[in-house]
């Protein structure tokens, strides 16, 4: 079930004489789609209030008696750019896509394409169930998944929000912007090309949302298909390949826009889940995001329902407060974060097209699952949970996991299996083969309420817990969430928490000794950190790594250093 505030957007191309022809896009016929927008917190903000970008204020006065202005009406400029308020110029508050007047002014930023061959040429063959253009893809396809997807970066603040997205095992879509806000050209300044490799080396999806964010709905066909050719560029520059995921600007895209792209070969991605956070960036806002997700989680069950969610990483209340609330509800309601092409059952070989015409499409190596779960990107082999990939894609040794729906391209099946071949490596880095003992940890903090397992429970492998499966003793954490999941935090310990399958109150008191042992490129420990090729650092979800998300509030000592 789902509860949304979506298509806020869809209307915003409207708004002003730069973003002409409002068009509502079409929504694949039998979806579940309408029936669950209807009258539940679904309708758009009014349309006044929509800012789909962030706002600009270009340092420029109203237009005056000056006879460098431009415009309809007026003129071109020449060898500059034409300000949203009809002014030649050549700084950023002149130059900045998307509201630079592209049309009268030649420097603008939209037009300025990257260096090396066009993209023009290159075969874009339809491979895959999702399908090209037309309608485009509004929800997912595999219950418990949430497609968390963000617009408009790679920002400032981007970086920040992969620390986060670390912390918690969780991958995400970015719907990269190649030239806008005035921030530079993705493949030409140094921190957005060394962010864009991060997102791929981390796990997550990189697809286009155009080079500079102008209305596709009211481009011709050569400016339209510069706007995905020059994203493709930079991509090319930078990865070597470019996407087949997209997200049109404003969220719209007409027949005209969807038969465009099925011919560039691209998934048009738009979304059922919307915060609104590009609407209530500022503090005392941001609580009614978090309200519209509260609705939306309330009544999800993951054992039938999934989201695609937007929201956009060039809003500071969105990085650096939203997205650690839903992440943390996420996960203790039983919902995993995914890429977009997980979410649609797409493999990862579909996602991208090679930028050498005569070059193969690269395809991603499989990581070895850290934290239980597995899909097309994530394989079960050599884990410790496991070499079997579920039907629901968690990682276990059991009929359960290895028999019916089976996932056989994310881990063996048919049956249990102990040992396995693989050739896929654990992490963007490379850690010896090893075999250890990590030594006996005590924590001791408040007293908590538990039930402590009994002869007839078994151990959860996969993060679930029930009467019959406990978590003390697994690798999830010792608490049992109300939704029946595994966690050590306030989410799994606090209210709800069901002291039959583990402790509850978020805080511990616990000795154990815990002892690890493996025999791939995966992490030196599972439960002691210290020497693991990911950091050094267990955050407050689990999980390791060397940064301040890692390190700094939260840290758990028990199971490697913090600062």
């Amino acid at each position: 079930m789902k509860s949304v505030s979506l298509l806020a957007t869809v209307a915003l191309a409207s708004l002003s004489s730069a973003h002409p022809g409002p068009a509502m896009p079409k929504l694949m016929g039998g979806r579940e789609f309408l029936q669950t927008i209807k009258g539940r917190n679904a309708m758009p903000a009014p349309i006044a209030n929509l800012v789909h970008v962030e706002e600009r204020t270009p340092e420029v006065g109203p237009r005056a008696e000056d006879p460098n202005t431009c415009g309809p009406g007026v003129g071109s400029c020449v060898n500059a750019c034409c300000s949203p308020e009809g002014y030649c110029g050549t700084t950023e508050e002149y130059c900045a896509a998307p509201d630079c007047q592209f049309e009268y002014g030649p420097l603008c930023d939209t037009l300025q394409a990257p260096s090396g061959a066009s993209t023009a040429n290159i075969a874009r063959p339809h491979i895959g169930d999702v399908p090209y253009g037309g309608a485009g893809v509004y929800d997912c396809q595999v219950a418990g998944d949430i497609a968390f997807t963000f617009d408009d970066g790679p920002y400032l603040y981007t970086n920040d929000l992969l620390d986060k997205l670390a912390a918690y095992g969780a991958k995400a879509t970015f719907m990269i912007t190649g030239n806008n806000l005035g921030k530079g050209a993705i493949d030409t300044t140094p921190e957005y090309v060394t962010v864009i490799k991060r997102m791929i080396a981390e796990g997550h999806q990189v697809a286009s949302h155009t080079w500079g964010h102008q209305n596709l709905t009211s481009l011709d066909p050569t400016t339209f298909k510069n706007q995905m050719y020059y994203n493709e560029m930079a991509f090319r520059n930078i990865l070597g390949y470019f996407p087949t995921y997209m997200r049109p600007p404003y969220s719209e895209c007409n027949d005209t826009c969807g038969d465009l792209m099925a011919d560039l070969g691209y998934h048009v991605t738009y979304f059922d889940l919307d915060t609104e956070g590009y609407l209530n960036d500022a503090a005392n806002l941001i609580q009614k995001s978090k309200n519209i997700w509260d609705a939306a989680i309330a009544t999800a069950n993951p054992a039938t329902d999934n989201y695609l969610e937007i929201e956009h990483d060039i809003h500071y209340q969105t990085v650096y407060n939203l997205t650690d609330y839903i992440l943390a509800s996420m996960y203790s309601h039983g919902f995993k974060s995914v890429t977009v092409g997980n979410c649609l059952g797409d493999p990862s070989e579909n996602w991208y097209r090679s930028g050498d015409p005569n070059a193969a499409v690269p395809t991603p190596s499989q990581q070895v699952s850290d934290d239980g779960s597995c899909n097309a990107d994530i394989t079960c082999l050599g884990s410790i949970y496991g070499n079997c990939c579920s039907i629901n894609g968690f990682c276990g040794s059991t009929d359960a996991y290895c028999g019916t729906g089976c996932q056989p391209g994310s881990g063996t099946c048919s049956g249990s299996s102990t040992t396995s071949t693989s050739t896929a490596k654990a992490s963007t880095s490379t850690a010896k083969a090893s075999t250890s003992t990590a030594k006996a940890s005590t924590s001791t903090t408040k007293t908590s309420t538990s039930a402590q397992s009994t002869s007839t429970q078994k151990v959860s492998t996969d993060g679930s817990c029930s009467s019959s499966i406990t978590c003390i003793g697994s690798s999830y954490g010792d608490c049992c969430s109300e939704h029946g999941y595994c966690g050590s935090t306030i989410g799994y310990c606090g209210t709800g928490c069901q002291p039959i399958a583990g402790t509850c109150s978020a805080s511990t008191t616990s000795t154990k000794k815990i002892t690890s042992t493996t025999t791939t490129s995966t992490a030196v420990a599972t439960s002691t950190l210290k020497g693991s090729s990911y950091g050094n650092c267990c955050s407050t979800h689990g999980y390791c790594g060397s940064t301040t998300a890692y390190c700094g509030t939260g840290c758990q000592k028990g199971f490697g250093t913090c600062t």
